[in-house]
């Protein structure tokens, strides 16, 4: 048994400010992880978390399994771009690190399985896998990956882009691998998340549909009559 098992038929919350605007005023680690409490107490598996200040500040305020990583910049591979981000992010307390499992070029000039090999020398971290298509799922498990998300499906040149969540990419995976599959990327309500467990995921991951104020206000504002005051 693994930390994975924890979170089988779940719901995992990502608990983040949200990321293109600097100025969130839940950008803060005591923030986010009052924002984790709330979501644990109310049902939450796990909790994924962006930086070693939040999962340091998350790891000390709940006891369910962290997912954590290191998002850098917003273009390219940002997410834990390199094996000295995972093992930063790993050494802070997170149970498992996500990380960018696509082909493309990173910082560091090191591949997804140099990351794996780091994390497994130095940490007893297990690996989740972001990636865009099935053939970056199949790589990432043979790289050594512990599971594979579709976090990043919609957001690379390989993967077109989707106003929802792409079900076809979890049931696909969930075909091809022996891994957990966790559905993550534009999940917004409870029948998304059923859809996602009817296509063959492991856990489903929700991140500003739940957490977000900033976010889910930017949505509601455009519905009023007034539009709202936008800053």
């Amino acid at each position: 048994m693994n930390v994975f098992d924890e979170l089988a038929g779940g719901l995992v919350v990502s608990c983040q400010p949200v990321l293109d605007d600097p100025d969130d005023p839940m950008r803060d680690p005591y923030v986010q992880a009052r924002v984790a409490a709330a979501v644990v107490r109310g049902g939450a598996v796990a909790v994924r978390a962006n930086g070693t200040a939040d999962v340091r500040a998350i790891r000390a305020a709940v006891d369910v399994p962290i997912i954590g990583l290191h998002k850098h910049g917003v273009e390219g591979v940002f997410i834990t771009p390199t094996a000295a981000h995972a093992v930063d992010v790993a050494e802070a307390g997170a149970h498992i690190v996500a990380v960018d499992a696509t082909d493309r070029p990173r910082p560091d000039g090191r591949s997804f399985a140099d990351t794996v090999r780091a994390l497994r020398e130095r940490t007893d971290a297990l690996v989740l896998a972001d990636v865009s298509t099935v053939e970056e799922g199949v790589a990432a498990v043979r790289a050594g990956a512990d599971a594979v998300a579709t976090t990043l499906s919609g957001y690379t040149p390989a993967s077109p882009p989707t106003d929802g969540p792409d079900l076809t990419l979890v049931a696909r995976l969930a075909g091809a691998l022996a891994v957990p599959v966790i559905a993550e990327g534009r999940y917004r309500d409870a029948e998304q998340i059923g859809q996602a467990f009817a296509a063959g995921a492991h856990s489903v991951v929700m991140g500003n549909a739940v957490t977000s104020p900033l976010w889910i206000t930017r949505r509601l504002v455009p519905a009023t009559p007034s539009g709202g005051r936008l800053t």
